[in-house]
């Protein structure tokens, strides 16, 4: 019994060992085996400038309370970003010149993004909007996407469409649901159509 004991003791011991030790050997292995990728480093000025682009447009989509109700947008000239556009939560306006200063190859950061006023009225139209745009069933394929390429912004009672649909009669269809919402002063749609 007492011998048996002991055996299992040292199983565990030596288990334990191995499995404490393990995570670390596979780390290493995996860090010589992958090499690095050369973020930034292109061979043409237009392939930096696309890479560079591409990484702004992931870094922003992917901040956390980015929603419908914001439309960002940017701009980039050789190592510089110029944000534009209008956020509903001061704090992605900061959020947002955050991400970005931190990606290789910036060098400076314009934050021209506006922050939309605090409004009740606003926000029971935003989601007036947001009902009657993506519950329409022509519209609904858009709301499946992890963020909606249609965006609602509302400023003071005037309404926004911002973003990109797949054809001409998917944008006439935000437009009339959009119209349709009452207490808006006016509509503009800047909705653009994929090629």
């Amino acid at each position: 019994m007492q011998r048996r004991l002991r055996t299992i003791s040292w199983l565990i011991l030596i288990l334990t060992g191995v499995l404490i030790a393990a995570p670390a050997t596979m780390k290493g292995n995996a860090s010589e085996k992958q090499p690095k990728p050369e973020l930034g480093i292109h061979r043409s000025p237009e392939q930096a400038r696309q890479w560079l682009e591409k990484e702004v447009r992931h870094e922003l989509v992917m901040l956390p309370y980015y929603s419908v109700f914001d439309n960002l947008a940017f701009k980039v000239e050789g190592d510089r970003v110029e944000l534009s556009g209008q956020v509903s939560r001061p704090t992605l306006k900061s959020d947002a010149e955050r991400v970005v200063k931190n990606i290789e190859g910036v060098q400076s950061v314009t934050n021209d993004i506006e922050v939309l006023p605090l409004s009740p009225n606003d926000d029971r139209i935003r989601l007036a909007v947001y009902r009657a745009i993506y519950g329409n069933t022509a519209l609904q394929q858009y709301g499946l996407r992890s963020v909606p390429p249609i965006h609602i912004i509302v400023k003071n009672g005037n309404l926004t469409l911002e973003g990109v649909v797949a054809n001409e009669m998917d944008k006439n269809i935000a437009n009339i649901q959009a119209r349709s919402v009452p207490g808006i002063f006016s509509v503009t749609n800047n909705l653009r159509v994929e090629k």
